[in-house]
């Protein structure tokens, strides 16, 4: 379950320059366009998808079942949707953009219209890992998705800092699946997800299992919850009688110092004495014993992503 990365670089060379024909032939086939179907164009993520998809080297063809998505594209990017069939004729990426609990029967109902020899590209490991996805030994499926933004970055310009999504403005990291197919598939998955999710900085390569063990399982089954409690703490805090500016300013400077400690970005800096004591003192108040292998146990991470795949539609 290591993953890997890579970290793309950029030089950009007249075809030819340098090379063999047989290596600009490559690339000049490289730069033709590969058609993508895009489903679930007009929700939220599938309008981010499209607009970083603009420009680029794919022909994408947008669907959305939905009026009031089709409005939400058309008013946000100037594009029009097409109808499900044309868009998957021909498709050589196939990209899903819809909750997880409909990726699934979703693509159990398309799956006999989709080219053999296309990369089924899912935004999320969850309908994957939870065995969700139609046997099609002809067809690869690809799990991609964002870490989104780092709290420590690098970034100077107003919109980057504010980009807390990510896919706009802000650098972000994402991680990558080849769950089947053949391996050139991989090159494609990624060159598709580093489009979507621009601007990219590492790609790291992982198993299904392992992109499921980092969502839910680390980033929302710990990290959200964890970051909920933080802000109950802080109202609690203020509850008690701390002015709520002073309350929340307290929280998060100190929470910078404390994540830069716990993951070494400040390798010099340490807790004090009287911190560790805290820590110590109410690591057994708040935490259950064995907490980390009731979430991260396998079979704790399969039962996760199955009721995720099966959440009502207000949860999803």
């Amino acid at each position: 379950m290591t993953c890997q990365h890579a970290v793309a670089a950029h030089v950009i060379m007249p075809i030819g320059y340098g090379v063999g024909p047989r290596k600009a032939q490559a690339q000049a086939e490289r730069d033709t366009m590969t058609k993508i179907s895009l489903l679930g164009a007009g929700g939220k993520m599938g309008v981010r998808l499209s607009k970083n998809l603009q420009g680029s080297r794919f022909e994408v063809a947008h669907v959305e079942v939905s009026a009031e998505g089709q409005a939400r594209l058309r008013e946000q990017t100037g594009l029009d949707c097409v109808d499900q069939a044309a868009a998957l004729a021909g498709a050589e990426v196939v990209v899903l953009a819809v909750p997880d609990r409909l990726i699934g029967k979703i693509l159990h109902a398309i799956i006999s219209d989709i080219d053999s020899g296309a990369l089924v590209v899912v935004l999320d490991a969850a309908a994957p890992h939870a065995g969700e996805l139609p046997e099609r030994s002809d067809v690869s499926y690809f799990v991609t998705h964002p870490c989104h933004p780092p709290i420590f970055n690098d970034e100077i310009d107003p919109a980057a800092k504010s980009d807390f999504f990510g896919g706009v403005a802000a650098k972000q990291h994402i991680v990558c699946a080849l769950m089947q197919g053949p391996e050139e598939h991989y090159a494609l998955g990624e060159e598709v997800a580093r489009t979507i999710y621009k601007p990219v900085m590492r790609a790291h390569r992982c198993s299904v299992e392992a992109i499921a063990i980092l969502e839910p399982a680390l980033s929302e089954t710990v990290g959200a919850t964890l970051a909920l409690a933080l802000r109950e703490a802080t109202d609690e805090a203020v509850r008690r009688g701390v002015p709520e500016e002073a309350a929340r300013d307290f929280m998060l400077g100190h929470l910078n110092i404390e994540l830069s400690i716990a993951f070494g970005e400040f390798p010099e800096g340490k807790f004090s004495d009287g911190a560790l004591h805290a820590i110590a003192a109410a690591r057994p108040q708040i935490f259950k014993e064995g907490w980390l292998d009731a979430i991260f146990a396998p079979d704790a991470v399969l039962a996760s992503v199955k009721d995720i795949c099966n959440a009502p539609s207000e949860a999803a």
